[in-house]
């Protein structure tokens, strides 16, 4: 039994390390290709941690070039806005949706959201502030940093005047508003709802921050390609990275009328809170291992349905394992052989408030292409479960399972969790 109002994804925009624009980015990744450098900027010295996965800039092809996005003179606008932009404008274009009439944008919305607010912009602030510099506080300061300003400039320069709503769950972002957009669809809150996170957290005060937590990996500094590992034995932390993703989900039928492209179909979403800690997961997986049961019993399908897991896996050792227990507990038997786990955070790092959202966007072109991307620089699984762990080459998608269908998941600090189960859609 499907959900009266069916929810389909008919655009995808991708601003990533490994590039921008989504073909670009696929390629690079079913090659296991790193988009993780070195960070060398002086002000970047004191971080024990040297490597970034930073958008590529310039005017050749798969860089990222501000003069390509929509023209917007607003002094609201941080590079973390830039990004959003030019993701939307690719996920609106392939969707081929940018209504002009009025009616077709109040039924439009948008839902973005970030993890971290431009921490730069407030350092500034401050320092001009505790110099007795109060008039140079610019009148835009307060704009640029609140957490629903990307989703408000997307709503602007398209003039979509249905929803426009923000998420900022930490590191479960992009998921959560992926997740919660579509159930704004099903409940007739909106037709189309361009949703996803975007992030621009590599400044030092950022990689400051989760150093000192020592978060961050600091083993590979002089091999940054090598330095994001999901599920190796010598991971030792995340690489902070930065960018956007964004899709355009629509209701089946709206989507159908237009006939537009249709790359798969959201079949259900599930939450849940660890309540253990506020940075690290439940050593059990019980929290991770609930919101899929939960996407699971939303998607009204049974576990044995599922042929892939884009997992959260952000290189660290406890969140790596509790990930792979979660996925043990619900699949069993089946992971050794017939569940196909990867990790995209080895290519792309991890783009905290954007990582969700992106990942979605991998999950679904594994749903509509058939092929997984491999785990980059899984060398050696060391989790303590025998999962059928994707590394070394993509693998295609020949599975049991017809429509293919697979679970993305997002994990936070707070203890906040994600999934959601995407399927390919079969045209009738």
């Amino acid at each position: 039994m499907q959900h009266s109002r069916r929810v389909v994804v008919t655009g995808v925009g991708v601003v990533s390390c490994l590039g921008v624009g989504t073909q670009f980015v696929w390629d690079k990744l079913l090659q296991g290709r790193s988009g993780i450098t070195s960070l060398k900027h002086k002000d970047f010295e004191q971080i024990p941690s040297k490597v970034a996965g930073v958008v590529p800039r310039g005017d050749a092809i798969g860089q990222f070039n501000p003069g390509l996005m929509p023209k917007i003179s607003d002094k609201a606008v941080t590079p973390m806005t830039e990004f959003c932009l030019a993701a939307a404008e690719e996920a609106l274009s392939m969707s081929g949706w940018k209504p002009s009439d009025e009616v077709d944008k109040m039924k439009t919305g948008v839902c973005i959201g970030t993890g971290m607010v431009p921490l730069e912009e407030i350092v500034n602030a401050g320092e001009q502030l505790r110099q007795n510099k109060y008039r140079r506080i610019s009148p835009w300061f307060i704009p640029r940093i609140l957490v629903n300003m990307a989703a408000g400039h997307v709503s602007l320069v398209y003039g979509f005047k249905g929803p426009c709503h923000s998420v900022s769950t930490a590191c479960t972002t992009g998921l959560h508003a992926i997740g919660d957009a579509a159930r704004f669809i099903r409940n007739g809150d909106a037709s189309v709802i361009v949703a996803g996170g975007c992030e621009a957290s590599v400044t030092p005060l950022g990689m400051a921050g989760f150093a000192r937590m020592r978060a961050l990996s600091t083993n590979f500094n002089d091999e940054p390609e090598h330095s994001s590992r999901p599920f190796d034995k010598d991971r030792d932390g995340f690489v902070m990275a930065e960018g956007a993703g964004l899709l355009v989900l629509e209701e089946l039928e709206h989507a159908r009328q237009r006939e537009a492209p249709i790359f798969a179909e959201v079949l259900g979403y599930g939450l849940s809170c660890d309540a253990s800690h506020v940075t690290a997961p439940s050593e059990d997986g019980s929290g991770a291992r609930r919101c899929m049961e939960g996407a699971l019993r939303d998607a009204k399908i049974l576990s044995t349905r599922v042929g892939h897991v884009n997992a959260h896996a952000t290189s660290t050792p406890l969140g790596d394992t509790a990930e792979s227990k979660a996925i043990w507990d619900i699949f069993g038997e089946r992971c050794a052989s017939d569940i196909l786990v990867t990790s995209t955070k080895g290519a792309t790092g991890h783009l905290l408030g954007a990582a969700g959202s992106l990942e979605a966007i991998f999950t679904v072109m594994a749903c509509h292409s058939g092929k997984v991307p491999p785990t980059a620089n899984l060398v050696n699984p060391v989790t303590g479960f025998d999962l059928n762990y994707v590394y070394n080459r993509s693998k295609n998608w020949d599975s049991f399972n017809f429509p293919r269908t697979a679970i993305s998941n997002s994990f936070g600090f707070g203890g906040t969790n994600a999934a959601i189960c995407f399927s390919e859609y079969i045209y009738d």
